[in-house]
């Protein structure tokens, strides 16, 4: 899986020059301590860069594009370095632009309801803020320690909270944008009507960095919730699942934030993996739902889950539930969820797949996805968890027991085409979170609409003319 290094050679005297942009200190040159910037977490992309550029400010990210544009010059655009499919890795030879230093939350204003982060804030931080103003901003995914809010953007990051408050471009009401010619687009405002012509915004947003660079946005924050109740349920099936959470939308008042489903063998992984990890219930269950219900009131959300989960059980719905009985047994429900990617990696190779597909449809599509790997390559382990709530599915594949890991990972474009067939068969998506990136791009011609995938490539064209923007990316 490791891309080929495809070499952009950069005179010596115009690599001065870029460097000369953010001086000496803010351009990593040493291959030693660019490691960190040119390989990604999961060691399938590696790149090669003359050198990784800091910039401290928006008018330095817009003097590089100027320099860049003049020359040539490919720019890969990099946040805090989190992303699954390649797109922040540069494909050998790019000059990286890493945005880490533009972090500053410029204003947050409770009033409005707003927020206005640079894009090298860290998710966690902006979460931070907006609570101690007593807002919350509702974006949470497991990367949220290191991952930047411009990276979310430029790859429309879901999370746990789309359920209740949408993805990433549901989260924002304007940006700062700095195109590939140098300019600055400012449509950083905090309006929620504006019809003054073009929705500029959602151009960039989901773009991976191929149309302009995100260098600050406006968010949305929300009310804080008064009162938080969190349950880990053993059911017996993705339709029962499925049925329950809109048992409990409808007994609650749409109370419902977070739902997500979690197939056995991820609990075995993480049980038999994880420190400190522990079976949620006290028997193991065919499937699990990791459901969590919050109110702007501070009394009366217990209850109304009890009796929600009380007519679940007696619809046959569920088995068992066990009901968060402090902080602490929350965080380590929610810890047993977020280790489920790294606790896979024992048990040997895996092929992931993080697809969508209708609500209705999520049953049918796990069934057949199942089948169609069992007769590819028998005794692979299916280990599916996600989203349920907007069905999103990481349908990740572990090696049979005993298998070559690198000769089961040869597989991988045998098994993606045999999962996006379904996929597809249900009008699904075979990317509803981490974007295309180097990963998908061959890919995107086969499921997206000819008509669609023209309009995307004039647009590039018009906005990236000289393709010196994330080249080789999405198109």
């Amino acid at each position: 899986m490791n891309i080929a290094h495809q070499s952009t050679a950069i005179a010596p005297d115009l690599l001065a020059r870029f460097i000369a942009l953010v001086g000496q200190k803010y351009a990593v040159t040493d291959p030693a301590e660019q490691e960190k910037y040119l390989v990604e977490g999961r060691n399938l992309y590696r790149g090669t860069s003359p050198a990784i550029l800091r910039p401290g400010s928006v008018a330095e990210v817009a003097a590089i594009l100027r320099l860049a544009s003049e020359t040539g010059t490919p720019i890969v655009p990099q946040g805090g370095n989190t992303g699954l499919v390649g797109g922040q890795i540069p494909r050998g030879g790019e000059l990286v632009l890493a945005l880490t230093r533009l972090d500053r939350i410029r204003e947050v204003d409770a009033t409005s309801n707003t927020m206005t982060c640079e894009a090298g804030v860290v998710l966690v931080k902006a979460q931070q803020a907006a609570s101690e103003a007593d807002r919350l901003f509702p974006l949470s995914l497991g990367a949220e320690g290191s991952c930047t809010i411009g990276g979310n953007l430029s790859t429309n990051a879901g999370g746990t909270g789309a359920l209740a408050y949408g993805v990433a471009r549901d989260l924002v009401l304007g940006l700062e944008v700095v195109l590939a010619d140098g300019r600055v687009l400012n449509v950083l405002n905090k309006l929620k009507k504006d019809n003054t012509g073009y929705d500029l915004r959602n151009l960039f947003i989901g773009a991976e960095g191929t149309l302009g660079i995100i260098t600050a946005a406006v968010l949305k924050l929300f009310p804080r919730p008064r009162s938080v109740e969190t349950a880990f349920i053993g059911v017996p099936s993705p339709r029962a699942a499925l049925d329950l959470l809109n048992m409990v939308q409808e007994r609650t008042g749409g109370a419902a934030t977070t739902c997500e489903l979690i197939k056995r063998i991820a609990i075995e992984f993480a049980v038999k993996h994880g420190p400190d990890c522990r079976d949620p219930l006290s028997a193991p269950h065919p499937w699990y739902v990791l459901l969590e219900l919050s109110s702007s009131e501070d009394h009366g959300l217990r209850e109304a889950l009890e009796d929600a989960l009380a007519a679940g059980a007696e619809a046959g719905l569920l088995a068992d539930a066990a009901v968060a009985e402090s902080l602490s047994q929350r965080q380590s429900f929610w810890r047993l969820r977020e280790l489920l990617p790294e606790l896979q990696k024992p048990e040997g190779g895996s092929i992931k797949h993080d697809v969508s597909v209708p609500l209705a449809h999520v049953p049918e599509f796990l069934a057949e996805a199942d089948a169609a790997v069992e007769a590819l390559v028998p005794g692979a382990r299916p280990v599916p968890f996600g989203h349920l709530g907007d069905g999103n599915i990481h349908y990740n594949i572990t090696q049979p027991v005993g298998a070559d890991r690198a000769a089961y990972l040869a597989r991988w474009y045998d098994v993606n085409a045999a999962v996006h067939a379904v996929v597809k068969k249900y009008g699904g998506s075979i990317s509803a979170e981490h974007g295309i990136g180097v990963m998908k791009r061959k890919l995107l011609p086969e499921v997206k609409d000819p008509v669609a995938l023209d309009l995307m490539r004039t647009l590039k064209r018009t906005l990236d003319p000289k393709g010196i923007l994330n080249p080789g990316k999405v198109l």
